[in-house]
């Protein structure tokens, strides 16, 4: 089971809390710093567990990403959680027809985040 886990955001600050939080838990964390930045980076990296994406982002929004990610047959089995300030069960529900397995309310609550990482990506 691949341990690889990507994050999209346009925050340094919550990537590196992210990637602590997953580094500590064994995964191996990989990082964007936007929907196409992560794009590129998913296409270039084969055997990811699990991408973790921001919704608010310059150059491409995290919806658009999901959607653009999930077009790709090869990413058809690829879970990809949404990690937002956003909260409007539209966007919830948008991110979900796209493709998106989950959502995550921030602010970023360390616990939570793992034990969902666990559920959708396998135990470290």
């Amino acid at each position: 089971m691949s341990k690889k886990v990507m994050v999209i955001d346009d925050s340094r600050t919550v990537r590196q809390q992210v990637g602590i939080v997953l580094s500590e838990a064994g995964y191996e964390v990989l990082e964007a710093c936007d929907g196409l930045d992560g794009v590129e980076k998913i296409a270039a990296t084969p055997g990811l567990a699990l991408v973790i994406c921001d919704v608010n982002m310059p150059r491409m929004n995290g919806i658009e990403m999901v959607s653009v990610v999930k077009q790709n047959p090869s990413n058809a089995a690829l879970s990809i959680l949404m990690l937002t300030t956003e909260g409007q069960p539209a966007l919830i529900a948008q991110a979900k027809q796209a493709g998106a397995k989950g959502w995550l309310i921030k602010p970023l609550k360390p616990d939570l985040l793992l034990a969902t990482v666990r559920k959708i990506a396998g135990a470290a």
